[in-house]
């Protein structure tokens, strides 16, 4: 046993709540355990209890042990001459808590209980729970993993809103950072990032219609055009980009902080850059057609581009490939845009008007794309838990890297599910 179980026990009702008596043997009802204080204090606020013919309501303290009470200095504590019980798991020594009726749940908790604990506690492999999610009902995962994805949203709009303040509420502004960010997708998101907030939007969308002098300041200020293989392309973006560092003041990102080693040639940023200039030169009001735009087949197309020609036959500057052809933005990265970019600012934007229909629309996108694939899901797969759709996937993402690494089975409604089981 140990305290954060025990919480758990007395927050569930894990215990068999029949015959219950205090520890100077007056008859108890637990109506309601309260609610879990995450704050200093005592352990439970507003609970309900019975002790005899008299109702209490007020707060509860919990202790592996009533000799605990003097252990952690409750005594002579305000904070704790309130407390209408103090529930312990093992009574050894009697009355410590002044004034305070005291029970004791050793004998009464299941030994399934502690047992299903521990074998999640104990298990190997990712998941802790991955021999008994079989046993799951489909309601209480789907209600969990719904609520998983709000969770998800919850903590990544939390960082676009900071960004949005630093934008001046801008909403342009936060579309084209956040759009730059997810072009790095994983591993260059952060040099991405970067970029953009060191290129203003405003001096792009003045050349936007010029697809060259576009990609000349996204791989100038990448810091991606020194001591690069000149040939006539790589000459004319130098030339160009030049002369618009000196016109608008510009300071280039050091070129070291982007990553290429272990990545596939088609992901290497010069291509991801040439593919966003594109993108650049060819939206015109982007951020409207995506607020506008709630069909992903109406989206794909905004997103569908393709760098420029010189890209055909190269993946770095100088070093051509034979095979030539296209660098078109694939349709998985098209869907993954969508899954991070385009429905997170939906939402956040529906969110910030108050639009309760928009809010519906963004995530009813997740619902149509398809689920994502990575070695997260393929865990999932494994074990019998496959996502109709991106909603599902960005659940089951949130699931294990929130809980599952971190064994938080006490937090999380699966684990509740199991552990239940053996009450």
């Amino acid at each position: 046993m140990t305290e954060a179980l025990f919480q758990f026990i007395w927050q569930h009702s894990l215990y068999k709540v029949t015959e219950l008596t205090t520890t100077g043997g007056e008859p108890l009802t637990i109506v309601h355990p309260g609610k879990i204080n995450r704050d200093a204090g005592p352990d439970f606020l507003e609970a309900r209890v019975k002790v005899g013919n008299t109702t209490l309501v007020g707060n509860v303290e919990l202790h592996l042990k009533s000799s605990d009470w003097h252990k952690h200095g409750h005594q002579g504590n305000g904070a704790y001459q309130n407390l209408i019980l103090h529930v312990v798991y093992e009574n050894d020594r009697a009355s410590v808590a002044e004034n305070t009726p005291t029970v004791a749940l050793k004998g009464h908790i299941a030994e399934g209980v502690i047992a299903h604990y521990d074998k999640l506690m104990q298990a190997q492999g990712k998941l802790p729970c991955a021999g008994q999610l079989a046993n799951v009902k489909d309601i209480t995962k789907e209600g969990w993993l719904s609520r998983l994805l709000a969770e998800r949203w919850e903590e990544k709009l939390t960082d676009w809103n900071i960004l949005l303040e630093n934008a001046t509420e801008d909403w342009r502004n936060l579309l084209y950072w956040r759009m730059a960010a997810n072009f790095g997708f994983k591993t260059n998101a952060t040099p991405f990032l970067l970029l953009a907030r060191s290129l203003p939007l405003n001096i792009l969308a003045r050349h936007s219609e010029n697809l060259l002098q576009v990609e000349a300041l996204l791989f100038g200020q990448a810091g991606l055009l020194e001591g690069v293989h000149e040939d006539e392309y790589t000459v004319s973006l130098q030339d160009e980009y030049h002369y618009l560092r000196k016109k608008y003041s510009l300071t280039p990102q050091a070129g070291h902080l982007w990553k290429f080693m272990r990545m596939r040639p088609a992901n290497f940023p010069t291509v991801r850059i040439a593919q966003f200039a594109a993108l650049i030169h060819k939206s015109e009001h982007l951020f409207s057609q995506v607020i506008e735009t709630h069909s992903v087949k109406a989206i794909e197309p905004l997103l569908d581009v393709v760098a420029s020609g010189y890209w055909d036959s190269h993946f770095r500057f100088g070093d051509a490939h034979a095979n030539p052809s296209p660098k078109a933005l694939g349709k998985s990265s098209i869907q993954n845009i969508i899954i991070n970019t385009i429905a997170p600012i939906q939402f956040l934007y529906a969110s910030k008007q108050g639009t309760e229909t928009l809010r519906e629309q963004s995530l009813a996108l997740l619902e149509a794309v398809p689920p994502e694939k990575n070695n997260i899901t393929a865990i999932w797969h494994e074990h019998g838990w496959d996502a109709p759709s991106a909603a599902q996937t960005q659940a089951l993402l949130q699931l294990y890297n929130r809980y599952c690494t971190g064994r938080k089975c006490l937090s999380c409604a699966i684990g509740l599910s199991i552990i239940r089981q053996a009450n």
